[in-house]
């Protein structure tokens, strides 16, 4: 097990410890409606060491810059960078770039964090001596269409077996949500990789383990996100996943397997089906075949849910399937991280 250099503070006594300080890295962009509120929850965390907030703000076309600025006058503790592409991964790196702080914790801008979140964390880095601790991408739904989106994303059916989504007991992890990272870690990597629009996360959790690091599922951080509110919007964020995470897997020999494999496998069976059918009805069978399996699905995955969300369920299902299957057949060869 891996020594941390707050191990001794560790074992003293919560009345007589030092807590590290943490700087919190938020990536920003059109996010008027919620920012004020997540910044307030990451000051208020219930957590006796400093506290930093950066927030790296991209061209928003809504009030963003303006309540960022705000609250950096109001409080000397949050400190406002400039990202002007706008991309995730680059708006991460300008704020670690201007953190200060060993233990960096990444939050969204819309993140809704419970009051231990960062104690949980430190806590949790010093016994398990990992480089990144995350948890649980908690998906609560306002309206039907986002309830049912929720339990789609907390099911094995929706999203496989990701512990950061489905839940499950705390131990060594691919990659988890969000992250509060040891920036030696950051560090030796590099950063974020500024090639990746999507599954940056996976990405560079993929190379802190590569150089030896320890990546740590902790259940008991659990973050409340809100979900897509249409098809339309769920279809776009899972075309992208699947063509994003084929772009992983390019550039990284080994890391798919056949959970990954899945949604494409069955875009590609149900095409098949469609187009034999006019000349051999019985191909129909497979698209029928996953059409049952969606609606067995969501028998078994529903329950509890309320009538208006329930009916909604086999559509999300089928969405984020076969988006994600698309996006990851089409993944263009051009998106390649260049050598």
């Amino acid at each position: 097990m891996k020594q941390s250099p707050y191990s001794r503070a560790a074992n003293a006594s919560s009345e007589t410890r030092v807590w590290p300080p943490i700087s919190v890295v938020m990536p920003v962009l059109n996010e008027e409606r919620h920012l004020r509120e997540a910044v307030r929850q990451v000051l208020a965390q219930a957590y006796e060491g400093p506290i930093e907030v950066v927030l790296a703000v991209g061209p928003s076309h809504d009030r963003t810059q303006e309540v960022a600025d705000t609250l950096a006058a109001e409080d000397p503790r949050v400190v406002v960078v400039a990202n002007p592409t706008g991309r995730t991964p680059n708006a991460l790196n300008a704020a670690i770039g201007a953190s200060r702080n060993d233990i960096v914790a990444r939050v969204d801008g819309h993140a809704m964090l419970p009051a231990d979140y960062l104690k949980v964390a430190v806590e949790t880095l010093e016994e398990t001596g990992a480089d990144n601790v995350g948890g649980v991408m908690a998906a609560e739904g306002v309206t039907s269409f986002e309830q049912a989106v929720a339990r789609a994303m907390t099911s094995k059916l929706g999203v496989g077996g990701a512990r950061f989504h489905t839940g499950g007991s705390q131990g060594p992890a691919d990659t988890v949500y969000l992250g509060v990272f040891k920036r030696s870690a950051l560090v030796r990597v590099g950063g974020y990789d500024e090639h990746f629009q999507r599954a940056q996360d996976w990405e560079m959790n993929h190379r802190i383990r590569e150089t030896g690091g320890l990546v740590w599922f902790q259940p008991r951080m659990r973050v409340t996100y809100r979900p897509r509110p249409s098809v339309k919007a769920l279809a776009k964020q899972y075309f992208h996943y699947g063509r994003w995470r084929r772009v992983v897997a390019r550039t990284h020999q080994g890391t798919i397997n056949l959970r990954y494999l899945a949604p494409p496998a069955a875009v590609l069976a149900i095409l098949a089906g469609l187009l034999a059918s006019p000349f051999f009805w019985p191909a129909l069978l497979v698209p029928g075949a996953y059409a049952a399996a969606v609606l067995l699905g969501t028998a078994l995955t529903g329950r509890g849910l309320p009538a208006a969300a329930l009916v909604r369920l086999p559509l999300v299902y089928a969405t984020m399937h076969l988006a994600w299957g698309w996006g990851f057949i089409t993944s263009p060869p051009s998106l390649s991280r260049p050598r």
